[in-house]
């Protein structure tokens, strides 16, 4: 069942589900706020969970809103594109031969057959992103696994919306977001240690806190740096 609630200027939307806890997302670009909760839940209860967290909500949403995001990309000659936080300018090289994609000082080349679509173009180049983070992630990981204690199983790749990264304790296995190829490197490497710890402590508690400081004293600055930089355009849908 979903159904809507407002409190304050806020609406929110509420999805009733066979779930154990009440979860609250705020979902960019505008800061759309979600709340799923169990079966049974009574409205005056998401309400005061809602306004309980109105504070943070708010946050969010100023944050979305005041993020930079990147103009629709059309995958022509001479466009910018992003790798490891670098700027190249996009090379379209059409021919008769395997798609692929090649890496210069300046330029980003992307070999398509004649009268691939745009759709194809990004196929293609995201492709390669995924590949890019399927090398670098595993020395990373391999890094910071003995250094943190955190056995990780394995990791996977996907184009997310709303966060760059997760964990599943359980399986002990993180996923990270396929922008984060566009992002410097340590932003990765933020994302990974950030993932790894919620092997050890699932929530952003003051125990996940201290973790973080303790195995990287910066990763306040890297998580701003991230936050900052421009992030990729997307038509949403909730």
């Amino acid at each position: 069942m979903v159904t809507k609630v407002n409190f304050g200027d806020i609406v929110a939307e509420v999805v009733i589900k066979a779930i154990k806890n009440i979860h609250l997302s705020v979902y960019p670009p505008d800061g759309k706020v979600r709340i799923s909760a169990p079966l049974g839940t009574n409205i005056d209860t998401i309400r005061i969970f809602a306004i309980s967290k109105l504070g943070w909500i708010k946050k969010q949403q100023q944050k979305l809103r005041a993020q930079e995001r990147e103009t629709p990309r059309e995958y022509l000659n001479r466009e910018s594109h992003y790798v490891w936080g670098k700027r190249y300018l996009l090379k379209i090289l059409e021919t008769d031969s395997p798609p692929k994609v090649q890496l210069t000082h300046t330029e980003i080349i992307l070999q398509v057959r004649p009268h691939s679509s745009d759709q194809k173009k990004q196929a293609i180049l995201n492709q390669w992103y995924r590949n890019q983070l399927k090398k670098a992630a595993p020395p990373l990981i391999a890094k910071w696994t003995p250094l943190l204690r955190v056995q990780i199983k394995g990791f996977n790749v996907r184009k997310m919306k709303t966060r760059w990264g997760s964990c599943t304790p359980h399986a002990q296995t993180i996923l990270l977001n396929l922008e984060l190829a566009k992002k410097p490197i340590e932003c990765l490497e933020y994302i990974i240690v950030h993932e790894m710890l919620h092997n050890l402590e699932p929530t952003h508690n003051n125990r996940f806190i201290t973790l973080m400081n303790q195995a990287m004293p910066k990763w306040q600055f890297y998580r701003d740096k991230l936050n900052k930089l421009p992030v990729t355009h997307e038509k949403w849908l909730y």
